[in-house]
């Protein structure tokens, strides 16, 4: 499962080789909080062309169960 399914990742935004990429985490004090941010800057940074990273965490929209894929929400027994 990865951000995506989970409903973390809101934009991505491309403007040449530069890539910002607005995410969120599900609490302020989540642990992997680190670890997510470094990920989408190891993986945005690995396709051909892109240059400069900027990975920002935004709490605006809140994050809820709801934004999950239905997939995610099945795996993870919410429903």
């Amino acid at each position: 499962m990865d951000i995506v399914e989970l409903g973390l990742m809101y934009d991505v935004e491309v403007d040449g080789s530069s890539v910002k990429v607005l995410y969120s985490l599900t609490s302020m004090g989540c642990p992997a909080g680190a670890m997510i941010a470094d990920g989408i800057v190891d993986v945005a940074s690995s396709v051909p062309g892109v240059e400069n990273v900027e990975a920002e965490l935004t709490f605006d929209p809140p994050w809820t169960p709801d934004r999950m894929s239905e997939d995610a929400k099945f795996i993870l027994g919410f429903g």
